[in-house]
């Protein structure tokens, strides 16, 4: 598997039994504390290789660091990257460094997965039901942090999420079918939806208000505390969404570019249930929430209600 769908790392297959999963990201500090960035970093990171149903086995650091800030906040960063990796249930082994005018951090990563269990971000049928592990809008919660227009509690809540590994979640779709998943980062929820529903030639049916937000995600969306990212993933896809129907601080929030995002899921509607009393059961450190469903493909790859 490589680049011809985006998908979220590549794999090459080793044995019949086994796969490796091969995946690199890193960017610079969306937070102000040096330990909890190291922490988001890696979770982003480590996401692709959850995303694509495996298990990550090995990470290297990548660094970019400049030489007029203290070397403990490198240390910081480092040892929070070092915790999410050991979360993980990885292992460090070293990386690269070099001299910047301002910090980067994140990781390369390889991990396995049964060839026969590779989640792909292709294979959508219709019938299929949306499920998304993690609330959205935490490039909006930024947005309203950086004008200090955020309370405590919303910063405690997305930067809980943002460090919250999606390994729960892999856990729990292990024991299921699953049809195509892909991890929400950058490009937002539409963004990545348009890339799932293009690549498995259907259209998905978006339920905005089924959709789990951050708390004040929506109240600072109404204020216009969007960041210039969610306009460009908006230029990038708008064509092939219908969102006539929907507010505009929906259509926001929905383009807002995420950080270590959840993952996206479809499966097929009689494993729903089980799934979500599943994700129950597991503590998610995050919220859970059926976005929608698949049908057959249309004029338009997405249409929101």
């Amino acid at each position: 598997m490589g680049i011809e769908t985006s998908d979220d790392a590549a794999i090459y297959k080793v044995t019949d039994d086994i796969a490796l999963i091969q995946t690199v990201d890193f960017f610079t500090p969306i937070v102000d504390d040096p330990y909890t960035f190291g922490q988001i970093a890696a979770a982003n990171a480590l996401s692709d290789v959850y995303a694509m149903g495996g298990e990550p086995k090995i990470a290297l650091n990548i660094v970019g660091f400049p030489n007029c800030l203290d070397p403990s906040i490198l240390g910081d960063i480092l040892a929070g990257g070092a915790d999410k990796v050991k979360e993980a249930g990885a292992v460090l082994v070293g990386g690269h460094s070099v001299q910047d005018e301002e910090p980067k951090y994140g990781l390369c990563v390889s991990g396995f997965v049964r060839p026969d269990k590779i989640f792909k971000n292709y294979g959508c049928k219709p019938g299929d039901v949306l499920i998304l592990t993690k609330q959205i809008g935490s490039g909006i919660i930024n947005t309203a942090i950086k004008a200090d227009m955020a309370s405590d509690a919303a910063v405690k809540e997305v930067t809980k999420v943002m460090a919250s590994l999606n390994k729960k979640a892999k856990e729990v779709v292990d024991d299921y079918p699953v049809n195509a998943c892909t991890d929400i980062t950058g490009f937002g929820l539409l963004g990545h939806c348009v890339e799932m529903a293009g690549a498995s030639e259907v259209t998905f049916e978006l339920n905005v208000h089924d959709i789990a937000y951050f708390e004040e995600a929506i109240a600072c969306a109404k204020m216009g505390l969007v960041p210039a990212g969610a306009y460009k993933n908006r230029g990038y896809s708008c064509m092939k969404v219908d969102m006539e129907k929907v507010e505009e601080h929906f259509i926001d929030l929905l383009y807002d570019p995420q950080t270590s995002g959840g993952l996206l899921l479809s499966v097929e509607p009689q494993y729903v249930e089980d799934i979500m009393d599943a994700f129950e059961h597991k503590h998610m450190d995050t919220k859970v929430s059926v976005i929608g469903t698949v049908s057959e493909k249309s004029d338009k790859l997405i249409r929101l209600h």
